[in-house]
């Protein structure tokens, strides 16, 4: 029967070659195991019938049951169409075809009962119907169906050549039709039994074609929980190799450049959340195993200091470390911040990015050859190939999500042995997707904010209430403080309406003239030297304003900056704008974050505004943005946690089912580590076939 499944998808009844190929091209479909696997989308209830006298133009999709009387031709040229009188025993409705009228006729014989479906929507005061769905009430029965009828998302290209969702449901009727045995089993017959599972082979079928309701979320439920489960048991399988496998350096002991350095020049006493994930990460720099671990924590909570402090470990044990940033603003920003944490400790630092100088790079790289240099910060400068260390013990990813995982494989290898990782994000994940994208790493989170930080004032703003903005940025300044202003464009756009850079500095500088002003630009577009000139006038405080797009998102860290201003904050996804938010409320004075939308907002919009404004707490933030947009862009960055598109699960909406499976992989590989149990052997074969195709990064992160 597997072999069955892998046949090839021309080979299906009702396919063919051209239908194949456009089958492999716009769904991805190849085989017969595709097509089962092509889940519904929606299911529209064909339980009740409508009677034409309740019909209105704002119902959805109804079904009706009754006769036509006859045809007839309306309009000319492209507004020609067939109309068909179709009636009940309460009254009568246009049927509208623009095409295929002659198919239309030759098919639909006046005076026979057939079964109408479509949206109702009216014209010249009647309602009609175009392009309804029809098929013979004496058919009804003969065919492979259900009360809940099966929606499946197409394509237009899908759509020109016949293959409509309801096309796409009949091959997966005639697919159903050919099965002449059961489905095999990917599961344990007491996992089946244990979890209360519909089987396989009926969960196939009913996703498809259910009778009912109940039947439909049975299957719904078996088809989520195999999907979930066996991610997170290749997840834990990774985690579990790794920890058998990959030996990692031991740091034995804290030295005197640590102790120097906690002693006498740590800025401020650790929070206590920052000190148990220095426990954390002390216990796996000490174990002997390598370290992988994953470091959350809003913008502001400390995780440099941390990140830091486990480097001087690392020093005071023998070893190099590096610290790789997505930006040169981020690297340039850490390079500062850690120089200036370690003045007058006897510790080499360097930075290498893109625009480093020939010079500088040549004594880099044989510096970090030699030993004598000790902590190396850049770029994805760091993974070329020149640059190889002596002895690399820790790396530190900032932002990690903006790498590549094939880029953080690279920096991995400059080591003999695996080096410790520490990654990082500012970027709060919600439990269940960080349970999910990096389920194969052990988690820290720094949940606490250090002591005197002033939470940062959230207000929103009409575009007809520009001139308040303008004139409390006037009163800033006044006071001696600087403002962001941050565009979602850099040029005005036929296709959006928002709010551009280009315009809104033509704006502030007609509003706040030089030489009394001074303005400082930066976006993606600017060579690094400029970019870094634009920034130097505003970190030193020659620039009154930043006016920047999203490059300034992470990274930049200037107190005396104490208002952020965002343009078109409708356009921002919900972490983006906490992540700009926390640009600002840096110093010692109170901050604020001003948004700026147009009057017409969409109720998600609205929403992640209302949030914003009510909420600093980065979790709460990421658990909603998470509600409200589904993970879309945190899935299209991750690297190692999801193996293959979710074909029914639902990261945003499946948070307590990825708890449970994840605690039943555990519980298993607690058991079983290596799978042996023959009982188990099911699950061998399955990760297999799901994931033999892809490269295992989870030595990397």
């Amino acid at each position: 029967m597997q072999d069955f499944l892998e046949t090839n998808i021309t080979y299906l009844s009702g396919v063919g070659p051209k239908r194949a190929e456009l089958l492999n091209k716009e769904l991805n479909i190849f085989t017969f195991r595709d097509m089962l696997y092509y889940f519904p989308f929606k299911y529209i209830d064909r339980t009740r019938f409508y009677k034409i006298s309740e019909l209105d133009a704002d119902l959805p999709f109804v079904q009706l049951k009754g006769t036509i009387k006859g045809y007839m031709t309306e309009g000319y040229g492209a507004g020609k169409r067939l109309v068909a009188d179709f009636q009940d025993e309460t009254g009568t409705i246009k049927l509208v075809w623009f095409k295929g009228g002659k198919w239309i006729t030759g098919s639909y014989t006046p005076g026979i009962e057939y079964i109408v479906f479509g949206k109702p929507g009216i014209f010249n005061g009647m309602i009609n119907i175009i392009h309804p769905e029809i098929e013979a009430s004496s058919k009804l029965a003969e065919r492979i169906s259900s009360s809940l009828q099966a929606q499946y998302n197409t394509t237009e290209k899908l759509k020109n050549h016949f293959l409509s969702s309801k096309a796409i449901s009949k091959l997966i009727g005639n697919l159903i039709k050919q099965l002449k045995i059961k489905i095999p089993e990917t599961l344990p017959a007491y996992i089946i039994s244990k979890y209360h599972l519909m089987d396989l082979h009926h969960s196939l079928h009913k996703i498809h074609f259910p009778s009912n309701p109940e039947e439909l979320e049975k299957a719904r439920y078996r088809l989520k929980f195999e999907e979930l489960f066996y991610i997170q048991l290749n997840l834990i399988r990774f985690k579990t190799n790794r920890n058998r496998k990959s030996k990692g350096f031991v740091f034995s002991s804290v030295g005197e450049n640590f102790n120097n350095f906690y002693f006498h020049n740590l800025p401020f006493s650790l929070t206590e959340a920052q000190k148990r994930v220095m426990k954390e990460i002390r216990k796996d720099l000490g174990s002997g195993k390598q370290m992988n671990r994953l470091l959350q924590g809003d913008v502001g909570s400390g995780k440099t200091l941390v990140a830091l402090m486990s480097m001087l470990i690392a020093i005071d044990n023998g070893y190099q470390t590096c610290l790789m940033a997505p930006t040169e603003i981020l690297a340039g920003q850490h390079y500062q911040t850690i120089t200036k944490l370690l003045e007058g400790i006897d510790i080499k630092i360097r930075l290498l990015t893109g625009s480093s100088k020939k010079s500088s790079r040549k004594a880099i790289e044989e510096s970090l050859l030699d030993k004598s240099l000790d902590i190396l910060i850049g770029t994805h400068a760091l993974i070329e190939e020149n640059v190889q260390f002596g002895n690399l013990g820790l790396v530190i990813i900032d932002e990690q999500h903006k790498f590549g995982v094939e880029q953080r494989a690279k920096l991995w290898q400059k080591s003999l042995n695996p080096p410790h990782v520490l990654v990082m994000t500012a970027t709060p994940i919600p439990r269940t997707l960080a349970m999910t994208l990096y389920g194969d790493l052990d988690v820290s989170v720094i949940d606490e904010m250090p002591p005197g930080r002033i939470p940062v004032k959230t207000m929103h703003f009409f575009d007809s209430e520009r001139n308040k903005v303008f004139g409390f940025l006037r009163s800033q300044i006044a006071e001696g403080r600087q403002a962001y202003i941050v565009y979602p464009l850099i040029k005005e756009s036929e296709k959006m309406d928002y709010k551009d850079l280009e315009d809104g500095w033509d704006t502030i500088s007609r509003l706040f003239p030089a030489p009394e002003y001074c303005i400082s630009v930066v976006h993606g577009k600017m060579t690094p030297a400029v970019k870094e000139e634009s920034m130097r006038l505003f970190r030193d405080g020659q620039a009154h304003f930043l006016i920047a797009t999203t490059v300034i998102e992470v990274g930049v860290d200037i107190p005396n900056a104490t208002v952020m201003v965002i343009e078109s904050a409708e356009r921002f996804g919900l972490s983006q704008l906490h992540q700009l938010r926390g640009r600002v409320g840096r110093g010692a004075d109170q901050s604020y974050c001003i948004l700026i939308s147009s009057g017409k907002l969409s109720k998600e919009a609205a929403r992640r505004i209302e949030v914003l404004v009510r909420t600093t707490d980065g979790f709460e933030i990421a658990e909603t943005d998470l509600q409200l947009s589904g993970p879309g862009d945190i899935e299209g960055t991750m690297q190692s946690g999801i193996p293959f598109d979710l074909k029914i699960a639902n990261l945003s909406k499946d948070g307590q089912l990825i708890e449970y499976v994840r605690n039943i992989a555990e519980d298993i590989f607690a058991k079983d580590p290596l799978l042996e149990n023959e009982q188990h052997l099911i699950f061998r074969s399955e990760l297999t076939r799901l994931f033999s195709q892809r490269q295992s990064w989870s030595n990397i992160s």
